[in-house]
């Protein structure tokens, strides 16, 4: 069985083999211990903490193999952005030069250097083990936050954001780069990324320009990308949209990976789940319907997929592998909702 749990102390070696794993362009999980362990440090205090949005809270979970141990994957939540340093992304605008004399008018669109999302919550550093990349492992990882979501809505922002992992190749090439930030930087796209992943960001606001940027006088090669994912990041992008976030403009100022936005309380699994009161019982068949189904603690947060056939109301039946995974006894609370939506 695959678990969601929060992150341990004794998960450093893990995290920095899935961070050499996600190569260069993935700045939220950087192949640098002392990262890995700030991170990990940043995480625990979130879990112990009051909540109070005037700072940030980063709340990290792990996906553990229960019968081997291994951990498979890592995911996050911030409880908002661009408090203790700017929140720096391209919003892409429109600039219109004319000439009624000349009866010319033109439209071009332009790159503004924006601090817009600052406040916004953010689900963050979502990467899978490619030997895990199968049996819905990939939809219960991403979207095990949203129950935690919907459990403690307070600690977090109403508005939330998730940068996708622009085009770049296998060697830490980014067109984008190439075409435009490498120009003010005088550094590799890898070297850019690997700075910002270290919590670097100061030179972003030093180097990059502050007027707006026509993108008709960019490469084709990095106007192509703009707006585009990573091949490895398309799932994740599919899987997002179907939950309800959208993309509205914006992107990553480095590889031009887009930005999509919701309303927390407008996600489909945030909306939709509910409440049910546990009913544990041996030998239970499985259901139909493959469910996210967690337990509604804070710091012993625990979720996993089950198939179940859930009632509208009243207890939910689990049975006991479930119930010690999700720590659960008969009587306690917990929460679930359809994998996934409905098809349209």
């Amino acid at each position: 069985m695959m678990i969601i749990r929060p992150l341990a102390a004794t998960d450093a070696d893990a995290l920095l083999d899935l961070a050499h794993k996600a190569g260069v362009g993935f700045t939220s999980l950087p192949a640098d211990p002392a990262r890995i362990l700030s991170k990990i440090e940043a995480s625990l205090a979130a879990f112990e903490d009051q909540v109070d949005l005037n700072y940030e809270q980063s709340y990290m979970f792990v996906m553990q193999d229960t019968t081997t141990g291994k951990i498979a994957g890592i995911c996050g939540i911030e409880s908002t952005i661009g408090l203790s340093s700017p929140w720096y992304s391209y919003r892409i605008g429109t600039l219109v030069h004319s000439s009624r004399e000349l009866e010319v008018h033109n439209s071009f669109p332009t790159l503004y250097l924006s601090n817009d999302q600052t406040a916004c919550a953010e689900v963050c550093t979502l990467f899978l083990d490619p030997e895990y990349r199968h049996s819905k492992n990939g939809s219960l990882l991403s979207k095990s936050r949203f129950l935690f979501l919907a459990q403690f809505p307070e600690r977090f922002e109403s508005k939330i954001i998730a940068e996708m992992r622009g085009v770049s190749d296998a060697h830490g090439h980014s067109p984008f780069w190439d075409g435009l930030g490498g120009h003010f930087f005088d550094m590799p796209f890898a070297d850019a990324d690997r700075l910002t992943g270290l919590g670097k960001k100061e030179f972003i606001a030093e180097l990059m320009p502050r007027h707006p940027l026509y993108i008709n006088l960019l490469p084709e090669e990095a106007r192509a990308v703009i707006g585009e994912v990573h091949d490895n990041t398309r799932p994740a992008r599919k899987m997002l949209e179907d939950e309800g976030f959208r993309y509205q403009g914006y992107v990553d100022i480095f590889d031009a990976g887009p930005t999509l936005e919701t309303q927390v309380q407008d996600i489909r699994a945030v909306r939709d789940s509910k409440h049910y009161t546990a009913s544990v019982q041996d030998n239970m068949a499985a259901g139909d319907t493959p469910y996210l189904v967690s337990n509604t603690s804070l710091t012993g947060y625990r979720c996993t997929m089950a198939y179940l056939n859930a009632p509208e109301s009243g207890p939910l039946c689990i049975n006991t592998e479930l119930a010690n995974a999700l720590q659960l006894q008969t009587g306690d609370p917990l929460r679930a909702v359809p994998l996934f939506g409905p098809r349209p």
